[in-house]
């Protein structure tokens, strides 16, 4: 921590400033003050405690869900609109889709590789009677006809146990109601500013909106690792253990070794690329969605890492809707092979090909929001494998769900830059730059943040 006191000068005029806490580091303290707190919870029973951790980290997490309607889809309008400043659009967009292709298909290769190894249903310990099914559930079918936006906001309702009505959104839908609002827009032509005029400044809102729900990210935090630690001991990990530790060391090759690789075959510095993506995969981890962390990642990818904003603006948002190595790479071919173990079910090198086919085709069914299941019983069903093996690793979801968002968001800051570099919209003097801003405290929509460099304390 900086105990020095920096000096602004305005005109003739020089204001010491307050000693300050780095964002990183009171991110980390809310983490350290969480794991604490969740023990305390959890060791003398404390459930008041418990309690208050699980409504601070929910609201946190709610937070960030309410206002994924309105970013989403601005974010995708305005996306396409800016395409147009860009030469060789048609072709960047499927160079895009072929490194999301090409990664998942790496990650999960690595996946099936590391489950083979370790066998992680063989060693498990849980109880199968207390397998359930659960009540989300996804299949191709499912998947292809939720393509098609059923309103136009991909809004959707259902009655829940207490006589009410709970609204929901398909994060899929809004992609897609998106390219064709933002194509629609560039069909039309001068007429469609006004309308394009209006979701950026709509986007410009809601990012400000963001932003002040990620200042409390260090609250946020404590909260949502206080209630894992309370509500998902040992006692819980244990049973699944080498499941656990496979996906934690299955996403880190991802994250350190496999992207490294790939940054320093396009000749960038790997030490430039940690130090200017960490602020994304750092929030990613204690927020648990790729959607809510969208803003800083586009942050990043443009300010830090030098990416072309016009065509960062399409990439990323794509990304954080589509692109989940962790979630559907990683994380599903492993959950297979612990399922499949767990029921005695054989599998053959089909269904390990199968698995492959599902985590490049269908990763955009996880839609960016926290949690897996989606895609997890959109693979079990494929593989015919018991949906009631869901059930049995969904009591640990929360503590997988922090590493595997982590890396799906590294790789949406990866594939931007490199077909960045590749097409000549890298600005590699911003890449290499020392000075990296500490946008994880930034405002995006001010235009003097680039000059702050901690939050006071």
């Amino acid at each position: 921590m900086s105990t020095s006191a920096t000096e602004h000068s305005v005109g003739n005029n020089t204001t010491p400033k307050r000693a300050s806490l780095p964002f990183w580091a009171q991110v980390l303290l809310g983490l350290a003050v969480g794991i604490g707190l969740g023990l305390v919870a959890r060791t003398w029973e404390v459930d008041w405690l418990t309690t208050t951790l699980s409504t601070v980290g929910s609201t946190f997490v709610s937070l960030l869900r309410v206002i994924v309607v309105p970013l989403v889809l601005t974010a995708i309008i305005v996306s396409i609109a800016n395409l147009r400043e860009v030469t060789n659009a048609a072709r960047l967009a499927g160079q895009t889709l072929l490194w999301f292709a090409i990664t998942s298909l790496i990650s999960v290769v690595i996946g099936i590789t590391i489950g083979l190894l370790t066998n992680p249903g063989a060693s498990a310990t849980v109880d199968l009677s207390a397998a359930e099914a659960s009540s989300t559930q996804g299949t191709w079918l499912d998947f292809l006809t939720s393509i098609v936006p059923a309103n136009i906001l991909a809004l959707g309702a259902e009655a829940d146990g207490d006589g009410g009505v709970s609204l929901s959104f398909n994060v899929l839908q809004l992609v897609v109601l998106g390219i064709a609002l933002g194509a629609a827009s560039l069909a039309v032509g001068k007429k469609a500013e006004p309308f394009l005029d209006f979701n950026r400044s709509v986007l410009e809102i809601v990012q400000k909106l963001v932003w002040w729900v990620i200042r409390l990210a260090p609250i946020g935090t404590a909260g949502l690792i206080g209630r894992a630690v309370a509500n998902y001991g040992w006692d819980l990990i244990g049973p699944l253990a080498v499941f656990t530790i496979d996906v934690y060391v299955g996403c880190a090759i991802v994250l350190f070794v496999l992207y490294p690789v790939l940054v320093k075959a396009h000749g960038l510095s790997v030490r430039r690329f940690f130090a200017g993506a960490w602020p994304a995969i750092q929030f990613a981890f204690v927020s648990r969605s790729s959607v809510g962390t969208l803003p800083l990642t586009q942050r990043v990818v443009t300010r830090n890492l030098g990416v072309s904003p016009n065509y960062a603006s399409f990439a990323v948002p794509f990304g954080a809707t589509t692109k989940m190595d962790g979630c559907a790479a990683i994380y599903p071919a492993l959950a297979a092979i612990t399922v499949a173990q767990l029921f005695g079910i054989e599998l053959g090198i089909q269904h390990y090909l199968l698995i492959a086919f599902v985590s490049v085709v269908g990763s955009a069914a996880t839609a960016g929001l926290t949690g897996a299941v989606v895609m997890l019983t959109l693979t079990l069903s494929t593989l015919g494998l018991p949906l009631e093996g869901v059930g049995l690793l969904l009591a640990i979801d929360p503590i997988l769900d922090m590493m595997r968002t982590a890396t799906n968001v590294a790789g949406q800051t990866l594939v931007p830059l490199i077909v960045g570099k590749r097409n000549g919209l890298l600005d590699e003097k911003v890449y290499n730059s020392a000075n990296v801003s500490s946008i994880e405290h930034d405002d995006p929509t001010d235009t003097v943040s680039q000059e702050r460099q901690t939050i006071p304390v």
